[in-house]
């Protein structure tokens, strides 16, 4: 039996490794799911599963700051009034995807039962209140994070079944171009 110190970190893959293992992959096909929907009709829904997948992501990040608050050692030291221009502005700190839009807390809207959650006021002489508090956090954290993978999912199905398309007939691709650059191609 080994032990796991003697293991080595194994190296992340290099940039021609992942454009082999991407080239590697089957082309996408199309899914007979989306059969009934047009070009723009896809288009409309990968952007609003986008939307959505932003606004869970939001309130997820919520969630986990309160719970992050509640958790912490020193109670006292977090300014929770503070939290939600922080939160806000946690988008602007990853700048990882380019289109995503930058938005404030106020136009995201609270998903279901969020608002009465996040309601609850801890009391710090109450341990018991507390703990439901917590756990309450914990599983509505739970099914964010669910609710936001199949989200994942159905946004790549949704994303393949455009690439598929533009497969079948590259200059549906050029529909998606503005009308004054299509001219010119």
């Amino acid at each position: 039996m080994s032990d796991s110190s003697d293991a080595r970190p194994v190296d992340p893959p290099t940039r021609a490794e992942r454009k082999r293992a991407r080239l590697a992959r089957p082309a996408p096909t199309r899914d007979a799911r989306y059969d009934s929907l047009d070009l723009d009709a896809l288009r409309k829904m990968r952007t609003q599963l986008g939307d959505e997948e932003m606004r869970v992501s939001y309130w997820r990040r919520i969630l986990q700051a309160r719970l992050d608050v509640l958790q912490s050692d020193q109670p006292g030291t977090v300014d929770v009034a503070d939290l939600s221009r922080v939160l806000a502005d946690a988008p602007s700190a990853h700048r990882r995807l380019a289109n995503i839009s930058m938005v404030s807390a106020e136009e995201i809207a609270p998903l279901p039962d969020l608002a009465a959650l996040w309601a609850r006021e801890p009391d710090p002489k109450d341990l018991v209140a507390n703990a439901a508090v917590q756990a309450d956090l914990v599983d509505a954290e739970a099914r964010l994070s669910r609710h936001r993978h199949k989200l994942h999912e159905e946004i790549d199905a949704v994303t393949s079944e455009l690439i598929a398309r533009y497969r079948e007939d590259p200059s549906l691709a050029l529909i998606a171009l503005p009308h004054q650059h299509r001219s010119a191609v």
